[in-house]
């Protein structure tokens, strides 16, 4: 394993924050949502935080993303808003959406992020598109589709990732592999689980399979994908092998042995990254403890602005379904 300080001190600091603003914002998400202050659904990120960390900590606020309904993560790691996100999941007008769009289909273009997905697989035709549109223009834009291994099974991503090597887009294509299609074992129905990069091949453009749960080796075979796509040489499959905390969503039942779980969960992306900064003098026990509270205390801000913004008024229903 790569030691940090073959890296800059401000992109290490940049990772550790991305981790822990997902991790502490999504615990405190399954809180709120177990005390039924929400309503709907909401799929957590827990565990899968160091593939958004380590792609999105490559982009520019133009370039863009697409998203998964395990979408939060994407947006914390772009850069987006923790009080316009927590009131986004309360249904508030304050919201990143003005409360109409929850947790599935959150999205802000300001940032790049084309949307959360409800629908398995449906990002990558849309980051395909997305790609096109940059090479019409001729920008130095490139994007990035987050999706998981149910969805490499899904038609629309044979077809993305062909389009994609045709016309040789800005694309990077994520695959978020935890095993699991919401209730199916992934290794049931897909004889090529743990390889999922080798698909490239068929498409004639790079594949990588690499630890999901390592933010560095995320960041850098992104870095090199990222700049593939900058430099006009098209496409590039990621398969990154990582595994959520939590079931498909919260109050699922978790298919998964427990003894799985345990194991799993013993190699874990945010503590790893603690650890790897202390043995290397890069933090401090202190500091960990201090950072973990000021980012604590952003999302227990972003709870309060949340519950205290107005719920949308029932004659507002269908403004914004048609534009003006």
């Amino acid at each position: 394993m790569e030691s940090l300080k073959t890296l800059d001190k401000s992109l290490v600091s940049q990772m550790y924050e991305g981790l822990l603003k997902i991790r502490l914002f999504e615990e405190t998400q399954s809180r709120i949502f177990r005390a039924g202050e929400q309503e709907g659904f909401t799929h957590l990120y827990l565990g899968e935080e160091a593939i958004a960390v380590g792609a999105c900590c490559n982009l520019n606020k133009d370039d863009y993303i697409t998203s998964t309904h395990r979408g939060h993560g994407h947006m914390i790691a772009k850069g987006g808003d923790f009080k316009k996100m927590m009131a986004e999941l309360y249904g508030r007008t304050t919201g990143t959406c003005l409360g109409r769009s929850g947790s599935l289909h959150i999205a802000d273009r300001s940032i790049g992020v084309l949307g959360a997905n409800g629908i398995v697989g449906d990002g990558n035709p849309i980051a395909v598109g997305a790609g096109y549109s940059i090479k019409l223009r001729g920008s130095k834009q490139v994007v990035v589709s987050f999706f998981g291994d149910g969805a490499s099974n899904q038609g629309t991503f044979h077809e993305s990732l062909n389009m994609a090597a045709s016309f040789g887009l800005p694309v990077i294509f994520v695959i978020e592999n935890n095993g699991l299609s919401c209730g199916t074992i992934t290794a049931s129905v897909c004889k090529v689980l743990h390889n999922l990069g080798d698909r490239a091949a068929a498409y004639g453009i790079p594949g990588e399979n690499i630890d999901g749960m390592d933010v560095v080796e995320v960041y850098q075979t992104v870095k090199k994908a990222v700049d593939r796509a900058r430099g006009g040489e098209g496409p590039t499959l990621i398969n990154c092998k990582t595994f959520r905390h939590h079931g498909h969503f919260e109050g699922d039942i978790d298919i998964r042995d427990e003894s799985d779980i345990k194991e799993a969960v013993s190699h874990d992306a945010v503590k790893e990254f603690e650890q790897r900064m202390l043995k290397e003098n890069l933090i401090t026990d202190e500091q960990i403890k201090a950072e973990r509270e000021r980012i604590q205390g952003m999302v227990d801000e972003a709870v309060e602005y949340a519950r205290n913004s107005p719920l949308p008024k029932a004659e507002d229903a269908m403004k914004y379904v048609y534009a003006e």
